[in-house]
Parts: C-alpha cells; structure tokens; sequence
C-alpha cells in the first residue's frame, strides 16, 4: 500500500493549492488526495471559471515536475438533499470537481450523500440516488469513481444518514453503478460499535478508498493514528482480509487542534495555530506514523 495525505490538512492557512504542493514537496508524501472543499473554492477561483481546463493541466504538471502526484480527491460539502438557494452552486462545484479530478488523472472522488430530517430510510436512500445518478453521468464521461463515505456518528432526533458500514454498502448496492463504490473513513467508523475489521469486511471489494484518522470514539476529531483509541490491528487486518488495492490516505487533519477549538483569551494572541513550517514537519511524522503501520503489516509501498 502507498501512502497518501490530503490537502485540506493546511485549510485555514489561506493557502492556493500550489502553495500547499510546495509544502508537500518538501515532506516525503508523493501521493496527494485533493481536497476540492470550501477553502479549495475560496483560494482558487480561476478552477471554476472559463480557462479551468488549463488552470487544472498547470496544477499538474506543475505537481508531477515536484514529484507529486494527485490520486484521489473529495468534493465540496453541502447538503445534496436540500434545493435551497445554494443548491445550484453546490451541484456546479462539485460537478467541476469531477471534471478537476478527470485532468488531474484521479479515479477516486468522494463525494458525500445527504440527510433529511423526519424522512425513512428508504426515501433516503430514493433521493440520493437521483443526486448520484446526475453526478454518474459525467463520471461515465470521465470514467471516475464515485466514493460515498460513512458519515460520523450523530444524534439528531428524526434524522436518519448513512454512518455505517452496513448502510454504506446498502447505498452502494441500491444505487447499483460500476462507477459507484464506497469510501471508508476510519475515525467515523471508530463512533461505532462495529470493529474496523468487520466493517472492512462488509463492504468488501466495494472499499475502493480511505480516510485515515483517530478520535477517542465520543467525536469525530481528525487526529493523526495513536493519537486517539482507534484499533489499528483491526484496520489493517480488515485490509488485509478484503485485499484492499487503494491509497493508506490520511485525513488527519487536526494533527493540531484547529484555533477554533483552543481557549481564547488574547485576541490579539500569535500562537493560535503552528506556523506553515510546524504543520509541515508534522506531515513528515505522519508518514512516518503511516509507514510503521503499513510496514508492521508488510504492506508498505514507496
């Protein structure tokens, strides 16, 4: 298995995504998940205006020439259920997120499903599968996988999402597309009661990518493996069982607790958050984190 991390780990930093290439570049991550999200959106406009064709094939080669490559990526979040004034921005930018990832050579988006308050199951998983068949359409285009992901466990009264394994490959299944597959995230899958292994397992070859984080099992935190309570034997054992081909992909992305979650008392204060140069370095003691863990398993690829 390679190693991968994702470039929503410097959102808040105002950073293009150039910028955060040269980051990595300096670590030792090749393999990077695009993290098309609302900072991705806000630092870099000219992807989702005329010209983003050449503005994606410049990220590119521009990355390949630093020795980094784009394999996976993660659309906007929003709420695909809710036809509401920003729906429509909503489905533009993730549509194009789709068509960024095509250029940038990713088979692997991920893209979340939606919830509703006060409707079932099944008229759940009815409407997300008609905003999955629209998106499908230009996958086929693109041939692109489609990812859905296990949400973190919540409690809203009234609420059903989907934040299991079971469910997940239940919405795989009912959407029923070659091009639709799951995505499992580790630290949403550690709120629940089933064991990463057997999760693993219930999706089976449908796992066709991961987000890699921790949590102390009451939230869902983002913090790097060994930082919370997660079983990492049983994720890798899971792994192992279903011979899982994809990306080790982290997405720790609270390595540092966001400045949001610190105490405020000066708000004039300077160390609210590590400098460009901390946060840097600590993606090197990821990789390292990533390569004990993969080589513990003799699954470790450069």
């Amino acid at each position: 298995m390679k190693l991968a991390t994702t470039t929503s780990n410097f959102n808040g930093y105002n950073l293009s995504i150039k910028q955060v290439v040269d980051i990595y570049a300096k670590t030792n991550f090749k393999y990077i998940d695009c993290g098309i999200e609302e900072d991705f959106i806000q630092n870099n406009p000219a992807f989702f205006q005329s010209g983003w064709e050449n503005e994606t094939k410049k990220l590119l080669e521009y990355a390949n020439k630093k020795g980094l490559f784009f394999v996976q990526a993660h659309s906007p979040m929003g709420k695909p259920l809710v036809k509401d004034e920003n729906y429509e921005m909503f489905l533009f930018t993730t549509k194009r997120s789709i068509e960024i990832s095509a250029l940038l050579g990713i088979k692997n988006i991920v893209v979340h499903s939606g919830y509703l308050p006060n409707i079932s199951k099944q008229e759940c998983f009815e409407k997300n599968k008609k905003f999955y068949e629209e998106l499908l359409i230009l996958a086929e285009k693109y041939s692109v996988n489609i990812l859905t992901e296990n949400f973190n466990k919540m409690c809203i009264n009234g609420t059903y999402w989907v934040d299991s394994a079971k469910d997940e490959k239940e919405l795989v299944e009912y959407v029923n597309h070659p091009l639709f597959h799951a995505c499992w995230d580790t630290g949403h899958g550690n709120l629940q009661e089933t064991t990463q292994f057997e999760a693993l397992n219930i999706l089976g070859k449908d796992a066709y990518a991961l987000h890699v984080q921790d949590n102390f099992g009451k939230q869902d935190q983002h913090l790097a493996p060994f930082c919370g309570c997660m079983d990492m034997d049983s994720l890798m054992r899971g792994l192992n069982s279903i011979e899982y081909k994809g990306y080790f992909t982290f997405e720790s992305t609270n390595f540092f607790l966001p400045k949001s979650m610190r105490k405020e008392q000066f708000a004039d204060g300077v160390l609210k958050s590590p400098s460009l140069e901390i946060k840097g370095l600590s993606e090197n003691l990821l990789y390292e984190i990533g390569k004990y863990i993969l080589t513990s398993y003799n699954q470790y690829e450069e």
